[in-house]
């Protein structure tokens, strides 16, 4: 049993570690983005299904010392509608757009004056939002920065992708009570059957992390 919980303790270590990688590579995606549109802030929002929230997985710029984590109902505002339209979205002047939730942007601790924002998509499905606020007026057509924004959100989603399917592995390993789960039993059989069997399933949890890596 004791040799069961470190299999289990042992990969989700291996799914916290690839977690980090991941959220690294989100942190860069928001980082080059306000570079390269000299915007005040760009962020990742995560949809929480089950709450029906958008959360805060990636900040640069204005927030990024206090809005990781942060929540918000993923029904209102700019990126709750272009989390339903599935479709990018540029506002040039917030202050004519009837969709802006300035309540909401108050609560972050900064307003913007324009903002831009597109869908991160997993195949049909949309998984969460990328914003860019304040961008610096440039050459580029509204159009053009919207797909520009949305190749940001093309590598955004893959990342976000694996980080929202290492922590489903990770609560499939534990639950809250500290018991085995199915998965962490399935092991405990493999054990039961010789060492060649425990090897077979230790290479299957170590595939099962490996495939997870690379999802989204």
């Amino acid at each position: 049993m004791t040799e069961n919980r470190n299999v289990v303790a042992a990969v989700s270590v291996l799914l916290g570690e690839a977690e980090r990688d991941h959220q690294e590579l989100l942190g860069s995606v928001v980082n080059v983005a306000r570079a390269l549109f000299g915007a005040a802030a760009a962020s990742v929002f995560l949809l929480d299904e089950q709450s029906g929230e958008l959360v805060f997985e990636a900040v640069s710029g204005e927030g990024e010392g206090h809005l990781l984590g942060e929540r918000f109902p993923a029904s209102r505002g700019i990126a709750g509608w272009v989390l339903a339209a599935q479709e990018p979205l540029v506002v040039s002047d917030l202050s004519t757009n009837a969709t802006f939730a300035r309540d909401l942007a108050e609560s972050t601790g900064y307003v913007p004056g324009s903002l831009m924002a597109a869908p991160l998509m997993r195949g049909e499905e949309t998984i969460g939002v990328m914003e860019v606020l304040d961008p610096t007026p440039s050459a580029v057509s509204p159009l053009g920065a919207a797909e520009l924004l949305t190749l940001f959100a093309g590598q955004a989603a893959v990342a976000l992708g694996v980080v929202q399917h290492n922590r489903a592995a990770r609560r499939m390993l534990t639950q809250e009570a500290g018991e085995l789960t199915d998965l962490a039993e399935v092991a405990r059989l493999l054990e039961e059957l010789g060492a060649d069997r425990r090897a077979a399933g230790l290479n299957l949890l170590d595939s099962v992390h490996r495939l997870l890596s690379r999802a989204g």
